[in-house]
């Protein structure tokens, strides 16, 4: 498996490409200004266990996890274009001491192989963290890209019409996540008028949306109208879309129903197998309509 900076294209004969291997290394790679728009939801810190030495996510620090992303979004901003955006979702966590939960750190999911109790069993002795503090990652990590160089422009609330259930009784049940617009340059292209509200005003800065009715080897998809909505404000007909941190490929699913093209870029390369299995299975389904 390429997993520090080998190239591993697939076949593409709708216009997507997936490499497998580190983000990190590949992306460097990548032509300078060649892409539109940056689609993606990296591994959130202390959540799941994605399979891999290498993964994002498996830090023994939080603080770690977000410098390791302003690396890999330093090298996105580059292979961006001067009007390129750069959509960004990711959740939260909680600070624990021990125990598992529904959510955060030590959270035990149902499609989650193994719990990742060998770095979370303490709160992190990072930013005055105490005990089942909410972490504020999302945040942390726009701020950080901000400060990179990135322009903050947006943040838009998902509201999830399935969120996953908390058995909690001191706290309100988590429901939400964040999804940031960044730009590289004042000068950006978003098309305003390609998704509209039910009454024709502008899009607010809040998305209900629910889940894809349908279940994959991978514990975490995308919605595609979540992706579907960024591409189509971001992105024209014919460009060039990127995740690198593609799973289940949702990003190139889409970029292929909408007629853009796509690199996606995956650590895991069963995922990718997969990926490229749902993009291909998907295109003759379109096709057969």
């Amino acid at each position: 498996m390429p997993d520090n900076g080998t190239l591993s294209i697939s076949d593409d004969p709708e216009g997507i490409e997936i490499l497998t291997g580190d983000s990190r290394h590949l992306l460097p790679q990548l032509e300078e200004g060649s892409v539109q728009c940056c689609i993606t939801s990296p591994p959130y810190w202390g959540l799941r266990d994605y399979d891999h030495p290498d993964q994002v996510g498996a830090e023994n620090l939080p603080e770690e996890y977000v410098r390791n992303l302003v690396t890999v979004f330093r090298q996105v901003r580059r292979a961006l274009s001067d009007e390129g955006i750069f959509w960004l979702n990711i959740g939260d966590g909680y600070a624990r001491n021990g125990g598992t939960g529904r959510c955060g750190p030590n959270a035990q999911v149902g499609n989650t192989k193994k719990l990742l109790q060998h770095r979370n069993c303490r709160v992190p002795e990072c930013w005055g963290l105490q005990d089942r503090s909410l972490m504020g990652l999302p945040w942390r990590v726009a701020f950080a890209l901000q400060e990179d160089g990135w322009l903050l422009r947006s943040r838009i609330t998902w509201i999830k019409k399935a969120p996953m259930p908390e058995s909690v009784k001191n706290r309100p049940s988590n429901a939400t996540e964040d999804v940031f617009l960044f730009a590289k340059t004042p000068h950006y292209y978003y098309d305003n008028q390609a998704v509209r509200e039910e009454t024709g005003a502008n899009l607010r800065n809040y998305w209900l949306l629910g889940p894809d009715p349908e279940s994959r080897n991978h514990p975490a998809i995308f919605p595609r109208e979540l992706v579907r909505r960024c591409m189509l404000l971001g992105s024209r007909p014919g460009d060039l879309v990127l995740d690198p941190f593609s799973g289940s490929g949702t990003t190139g699913v889409v970029a292929a129903e909408l007629g853009r093209r796509a690199i996606l870029i995956e650590l895991n390369q069963d995922y990718a197998v997969d990926a490229r299995s749902r993009i291909d299975r998907n295109a003759q389904q379109v096709l057969a309509v």
